[in-house]
């Protein structure tokens, strides 16, 4: 693929990216050419996207087929009261056309479910999952599996959060296969189980720390710097302020 020319407005609004050795201008020129896809314009996909937009990514994806509504405006600071009954898709696409309007969008506005993720997945060359029901997470880890895209997960509930990434099409530094979304979570829990967010409820800034880190991972994985959460799953209790990481492995 031909690298993606930055013009001048780019590099000075990347100048702080292009300063640092590990990213430079062929970083930001693989941003540029970069194709993300965000699955939720919620708690998770707000800062996902508004950091991906700032930092250059090309083309944006965004699949919600909600409306936004003033109970999600507490956690969910890509909409605004004045976005209230809006389509999240159309809210999300004109907030990042104000933060940078280099970054195409890409609006999805349907559900996303078994039948429709892989052909929606392979267009793009990772995938964030923001979503908030272990429904549409299997989909998107599944399709992501088959159709070898890199998926960038988290979940949060009240004060913890957790951030994983999942390259199960690959093979590790010791030459076994990556693990995947079914090796941390080989079934989905029982109906009522888990609470969702409305019901147990969520600190709006911890989707803000959690989404951020998940931002963090897609811009390593487009640049090819760092070394990805593949295999580590990052747990962040925000009462303790504490980060822990834990090792999982292919089953």
């Amino acid at each position: 693929m031909t690298a993606a020319a930055l013009t001048a407005d780019e590099i000075e609004r990347y100048a702080r990216h292009i300063v640092l050795p590990e990213v430079g201008g062929a970083g930001q020129q693989r941003l540029k050419q970069a194709r993300v896809l965000v699955i939720g314009a919620g708690g998770l996909g707000a800062p996902v996207l508004e950091y991906l937009a700032a930092a250059g990514v090309g083309t944006l994806g965004v699949i919600d087929d909600d409306t936004v509504s003033l109970s999600n405006l507490q956690r969910q600071v890509i909409h605004g009261t004045d976005t209230v009954g809006m389509l999240k898709t159309g809210s999300a696409k004109a907030a990042i056309e104000r933060i940078n309007p280099n970054t195409i969008v890409e609006t999805h506005t349907f559900r996303l479910t078994t039948d429709n993720a892989p052909a929606l997945v392979a267009r793009y060359d990772i995938v964030v999952d923001g979503s908030d029901n272990f429904e549409t997470r299997y989909a998107v880890a599944d399709a992501c599996a088959s159709e070898r895209k890199p998926l960038v997960h988290a979940a949060v509930g009240r004060f913890d959060g957790s951030v994983t990434v999942l390259k199960p099409f690959e093979d590790g530094k010791d030459g076994k296969p990556n693990p995947g979304y079914r090796d941390l979570f080989p079934e989905p829990p029982p109906p009522g189980l888990v609470p969702s967010c409305a019901e147990a409820g969520v600190l709006g800034a911890l989707t803000g720390v959690v989404g951020t880190l998940q931002a963090m991972e897609a811009i390593k994985l487009i640049t090819g710097i760092g070394e990805p959460l593949v295999g580590r799953l990052l747990l962040y209790d925000a009462l303790a302020a504490r980060f822990d990481t834990i090792r999982y492995k292919r089953n």
